[in-house]
């Protein structure tokens, strides 16, 4: 029974993944993974399948806990292709944990600073995730934070990352509170990225306030069936609206302008530059009239 629904999950994603002018995906079984993939990156699947042992006891060191499930990676040929599937032009990858499948788009794998093998263990983390926690008990932006958390960060999930959209928004004050991410993140651009970010800076909050090891017990409550607000009670001693807090005044003191203008210093240089080049270029103007006058009089 289990290898029929795995044979139909597979057969889903051919149909889904497979454009009407693209030749017939090609399949790769292995014992530990199963990658779906258009024959021109045949190199690319067979690496995925070499790399994946690694990752998943990667995974399995970090949180503890087994990934005893055999997951399907679908690698995408062409980006126009994968934000059609993904509806988005924002990622480069996302995973159906209902179906134990990471989606990829392999185009950009080459593109600073994505890398296969650090977006395959973002992708693994999710469907780990979803696999040992019922969703009612895991919020969008925990599920999204503990990933980045767990595979180096959120540049290898985002296209175009702006680091600036964080401290941007902590000092307007157009930040989201984080029970608006609980269910969705919002589709566009600018929004998501901020999304993503602050999932990536609220859970690194925890971790660096009550230990690396938090993060893993918090997880921990959550699988045991501990609804969210209980499992922050339960390890930190806090309620979820006072650990918002905490993190909103810790990144009110770390964030102000003159990290705002840090970040922003190539941009700052940029129209200095072109203000003097204005400024002096006025000023020559000006010279150039100014002589003409002169000459014009003594004529």
């Amino acid at each position: 029974m289990l290898n029929i629904i795995k044979f139909s999950t597979i057969i889903f994603f051919i149909f889904l993944c497979a454009p009407l002018y693209a030749a017939k995906p090609s399949v790769i079984y292995t014992d530990a993974v199963t990658v779906v993939f258009e024959e021109p990156l045949r190199s690319a699947a067979v690496q995925v399948a070499d790399i994946y042992p690694t990752i998943k006891q990667d995974l399995e060191k970090i949180f503890h806990w087994s990934v005893d499930f055999q997951p399907t990676v679908v690698l995408i040929q062409e980006r126009q292709h994968f934000q059609m599937i993904a509806g988005t032009d924002v990622i480069v990858a996302f995973a159906v944990p209902q179906k134990n499948t990471m989606v990829i788009d392999y185009s950009s794998m080459h593109t600073t600073p994505f890398t296969l093998d650090t977006t395959l263990k973002h992708e693994l983390c999710h469907l780990l995730l979803h696999h040992h926690i019922d969703k009612v008990n895991l919020p969008k932006w925990l599920d999204e934070g503990v990933s980045q958390w767990a595979s180096d960060g959120i540049a290898e999930v985002i296209m175009d990352y702006n680091r600036s959209i964080l401290p941007q928004a902590i000092l307007s004050g157009r930040y989201y509170r984080m029970r608006a991410l609980t269910d969705r993140f919002p589709r566009d651009k600018k929004s998501l990225q901020l999304a993503y970010a602050q999932s990536k800076s609220f859970v690194d909050y925890i971790g660096r306030e009550f230990g690396k090891g938090s993060i893993l017990n918090l997880l921990n409550s959550l699988r045991r069936g501990l609804t969210l607000d209980t499992a922050i009670g339960e390890n930190f001693s806090i309620s979820f609206a006072d650990l918002e807090k905490r993190w909103l005044d810790h990144m009110r003191k770390k964030t102000t302008w003159f990290t705002y203008l840090t970040i922003h210093t190539y941009e700052i240089l940029f129209c200095l530059g072109a203000i003097v080049v204005i400024v002096g270029f006025v000023r020559l103007v000006i010279k150039k009239r100014t002589y003409k006058d002169i000459d014009e009089e003594e004529g």
